[in-house]
């Protein structure tokens, strides 16, 4: 089964892809965000083109795990998405993702426009990495998510 994780922000859709046998999540795209309509476009292809069968969406949880309007912004969109694509949409706890992205590239000796230019599908390739770890964990094959 083929994931895609998406670290979604107001700017910016970071976009991570597994492998087909799910043991390996890695970085793939970073979309620039438009309107609604182009966005949702952009990933229903994105989908489609690489033969995705769930969609794993970073949900920013506060420190003490409540949902705030950032978390409230991002399960709006991750319904509309889930409309919109043949495949289920489910939330991953995202906690803390960026911070660990930057810190991952900046140790990597990225620094100034390669972080900026990197960091969002390097979020989503840690929000995919802790959901693989979930499922294999779990030994689960289904999808099932956090919200």
């Amino acid at each position: 089964m083929r994931l895609m994780a998406l670290d979604v922000g107001q700017r910016r859709v970071g976009v991570a892809l597994s492998d087909p046998e799910e043991r390996i999540a890695y970085a793939h795209a970073t979309l620039r965000r438009g309107n609604l309509t182009s966005d949702l476009a952009a990933l229903a292809q994105m989908v489609e083109d690489e033969g995705i069968d769930l969609v794993v969406v970073g949900l920013p949880r506060s420190l003490d795990g409540t949902l705030g309007p950032q978390a409230e912004r991002i399960q709006r969109f991750g319904a509309v998405l889930a409309e919109r694509l043949a495949v289920p949409v489910v939330y991953w706890d995202e906690r803390l993702s960026t911070v660990a992205a930057l810190r991952a590239l900046r140790e990597a000796g990225h620094s100034g426009r390669a972080v900026k230019g990197r960091v969002d599908e390097t979020a989503a390739m840690l929000i995919l990495e802790g959901y693989l770890a979930y499922r294999r964990n779990l030994g689960q094959t289904e999808t099932r998510g956090t919200t």
